[in-house]
């Protein structure tokens, strides 16, 4: 038989047809995928545990995995869209949209890391002018103004728009005001949306964590997770390497909330120590505003170095009592972000308490600023909060950098005889058993 041999031009006509045709198998394989469906099914968003169709498709799957909190969040769900891809700065491989709570530094800033993975992400501000602004301008009028905004960051003051379609929400907003904050909106968040709280202190009225006012205003039955660690908003949108953990009961979550955030220059840790990275983000503050009196009345490094690091020790001292362990006390949410928000020239706590040392009073402070110092109010919180739960005797010597500075912010003294308190304490071991 004679064999004709092909020309390069008829050779490579052929290849392209073998290559057309395996492609069209390969699109009529996926298109009649049940995974495929599905994703159609869920139009603009990828929800978690609220799809009727993915729930009962997925049932076998989820049976076989256990669950250990009453929320939806699951590996069966999850399964419907897939993991992410945390190495990657692209957008992920399904549909989400981000709604975050707050148009303040932080918000700005975790939009921000949203946007510039190409993830649609919707600012809830306070006013249609802020918004408009934002949309217009593409950075906050009054906020971080020289930051530019990601064109995927947009903003709106509507909450249905804002929250109707998002497959994750991020909060905010401060811990003194997220209570009624979080009651107006409650009715336009969809049912088992997750949420990231980046939000850090305990509540003055109820002395509760943000993971109970959450679980008070929203319900027990939605997957939450708490963000903290080192991180200067300003530092965040400048691409500047920051690390951070993401905690939650539900480890699944705490992944895909970490490869959401995830690119080249924030990298997120994840924990299930719930209690540790809220009482490390609370605490914090605290010992921050102390740092900066310290620094406010010229004390120097030696006097700075030993405060905080006594201050990391009833830090850790606090947790135990509640339940956290020491390991996260001494990662990112801990000592972490102690050492950041003490040392960094961004912090509003170490600034507040450097004016209280330069001899300014809060009222003259606090007017003069439209920043949130969360400490002030926290420390005053977390006293109340010691004297409730923890028991023993003579507390004020178990804690006294968290006693002393609610005592200065209270007015009872002044951060020089604060000091002079801390140094004429009866003598003692640098370390006892802190369980006792």
């Amino acid at each position: 038989m004679c064999r004709r041999k092909l020309t390069p031009m008829a050779l490579r006509t052929f290849m392209l047809i073998s290559l057309l045709l395996c492609i069209s198998i390969k699109a009529f394989t996926i298109d009649s995928s049940p995974s495929h469906s599905k994703l159609q099914q869920s139009s603009a968003i990828c929800r978690f545990g609220t799809s009727s169709s993915s729930s009962s498709s997925s049932t076998s799957s989820s049976s076989s995995s256990s669950s250990t909190t009453s929320s939806s969040y699951t590996k069966a769900d999850r399964s419907v869209c897939g993991p992410l891809k945390a190495s990657s700065s692209s957008p992920p491989p399904y549909p989400v949209r981000v709604a975050v709570l707050g148009g303040g530094n932080f918000g700005i800033a975790l939009a921000a890391v949203c946007g510039r993975k190409g993830i649609p992400t919707t600012l809830l501000v306070r006013s249609d002018e802020v918004a408009n602004s934002i949309n217009s301008n593409h950075h906050h009028p009054r906020y971080m103004p020289d930051i530019r905004l990601p064109p995927a960051v947009r903003a709106t003051s509507n909450p249905d728009t804002a929250l109707a379609d998002a497959t994750y929400i991020i909060h905010a907003v401060p811990c003194q005001y997220s209570r009624d904050f979080l009651t107006s909106i409650k009715n336009h968040i969809p049912p088992g949306t997750p949420i990231l709280s980046a939000s850090k202190g305990i509540e003055t009225s109820s002395l509760g964590f943000m993971a109970d006012i959450f679980r008070e205003t929203l319900g027990a039955d939605r997957p939450y997770a708490f963000l903290s660690g080192p991180s200067f908003a300003r530092e965040i949108c400048e691409g500047v390497a920051t690390a951070v953990v993401v905690a939650s009961e539900e480890l699944l979550l705490a992944r895909d909330l970490a490869e959401l955030l995830s690119d080249d220059s924030f990298r997120v840790f994840t924990s299930k120590d719930v209690m540790g990275v809220e009482i490390g983000g609370a605490v914090k503050n605290v010992i921050a505003l102390a740092a900066g009196m310290c620094e406010g009345l010229g004390l120097g490094t030696n006097a700075m170095s030993g405060l905080v690091t006594r201050g990391c020790g009833e830090m850790r001292r606090l947790g135990l009592t509640f339940g956290a362990k020491p390991s996260t006390l001494a990662g990112l949410s801990g000592v972490g972000d102690t050492f950041g928000t003490c040392f960094g020239p961004l912090s509003r706590n170490r600034k507040f308490g450097f004016r209280l040392g330069q001899g300014e009073t809060m009222e003259q402070i606090r007017a003069s600023t439209t920043e949130v110092a969360e400490g002030v109010d926290t420390s005053i919180a977390l006293v109340n909060l010691i004297k409730a739960k923890c028991k023993g005797y003579r507390l004020d010597l178990k804690f006294p950098i968290l006693f002393g500075v609610a005592s200065i912010l209270e007015g009872k003294q002044t951060p020089l005889q604060g000091l002079e308190g801390l140094m004429n304490m009866p003598f003692q071991m640098e370390n006892f058993d802190e369980r006792d």
